[in-house]
């Protein structure tokens, strides 16, 4: 609000209003000030205009301090601050004032507290005003968020469904399962459980918009035996996490998507395989790394992707990813969401 286009014709028309009000209630004659109607008006103007204007000023700086420590606090922190500004400002504007009208000791003394209840009353309202432009804004902003995560669930459901019958992604394992099958091999009984299994968890969980990390651990294992029966001492994939992080939340299939954004950009062989770590930071975060070394051309993708991962991670929970490349590997770190206490 402080930062509205027309606040100088608000100001002027704010200081007016205030200073009829002084004058229909005969503030002057009650008190015994005799100070020009003028003086007066041009006071409450600019009293009202240092107070929007120290507001001002520091409405940034205190957003980028205590933009970490939740709206109520913000607020508070900020309304007070302005408290602070308004007294100061007032104080020194009225006494300056009151010396140059020369006023005697005991009107200046009267003066100063007027101006005083004047500058912290409207600081007060003013920030009445900025709280409720701040709701407001913030139940727009969430409206519209809820209607971007509906349209971005929508996206990852229908995806989901084609992910089930995508026929490149059957093609390649039943390739590996008519192998193992000709080849008499024991391993095609454990094929086709695991290869149930990921189907089964993308069939359970396309709903959710968090899902435990435990579960999303238990699904990761058996898409990483398929894997590894498809690209044979052609992968390493090393899964590092302590056991307390099991009952965090993150986004479903979001492992499962990273993985295969590593394998569809990268070279895949014997000679050099393709090292993929998950594990946890310092700061609590799921990271997906994997060695770099680029495809010269990559395939179409039909994935949701990283910018679908990254969308539905802010919608959801209001976090962001961070994506990290160098020359040497590439990682992607998932927030992951405490469970409610």
């Amino acid at each position: 609000m402080f930062t509205n286009k027309y606040r100088y014709i608000i100001i002027i028309l704010l200081g007016m209003y205030s200073y009829l009000n002084t004058l229909f209630s005969e503030v002057y004659h009650y008190y015994g000030i005799h100070a020009p109607w003028y003086a007066d008006m041009l006071v409450m103007i600019m009293i009202t205009f240092l107070v929007w204007e120290g507001n001002r000023l520091i409405q940034k700086k205190l957003e980028h301090s205590l933009k970490q420590q939740g709206q109520i606090r913000f607020l508070f922190v900020f309304f007070f601050t302005g408290l602070l500004i308004a007294a100061v400002t007032t104080l020194a504007l009225s006494y300056c004032t009151g010396l140059w009208l020369r006023l005697p000791p005991a009107e200046l003394r009267i003066g100063l507290k007027l101006a005083f209840t004047y500058g912290t009353r409207i600081n007060l309202f003013l920030h009445i005003l900025n709280g409720i432009f701040v709701f407001i804004d913030q139940y727009k902003r969430k409206q519209l968020e809820a209607e971007e995560l509906k349209r971005i669930n929508a996206q990852a459901q229908l995806q989901a469904i084609k992910n089930q019958v995508n026929p490149h992604f059957l093609f390649n394992n039943l390739n590996v399962l008519s192998g193992m099958v000709m080849k008499d091999n024991p391993d095609a009984n454990k094929f086709i459980e695991e290869f149930a299994k990921v189907y089964r968890y993308i069939l359970n969980s396309q709903d959710k918009e968090l899902i435990e990390l435990q579960t999303e651990l238990e699904f990761i294992k058996p898409y990483i035996f398929l894997l590894e029966k498809r690209f044979p001492d052609s992968i390493s994939i090393q899964l590092n996490i302590d056991k307390k992080y099991f009952q965090y939340f993150i986004v479903p299939a979001a492992l499962q998507m990273l993985v295969e954004n590593a394998i569809k950009h990268n070279v895949l062989s014997k000679a050099r395989p393709l090292q993929i770590m998950v594990n946890i930071n310092a700061a609590e975060h799921l990271v997906v790394s994997n060695t770099l070394q680029p495809k010269t051309q990559i395939e179409n993708s039909t994935q949701v992707g990283l910018n679908n991962i990254t969308k539905r991670y802010e919608l959801t929970t209001g976090q962001n990813t961070t994506i990290v490349k160098d020359e040497l590997s590439f990682s992607v770190s998932l927030p992951l969401i405490q469970p409610p206490s």
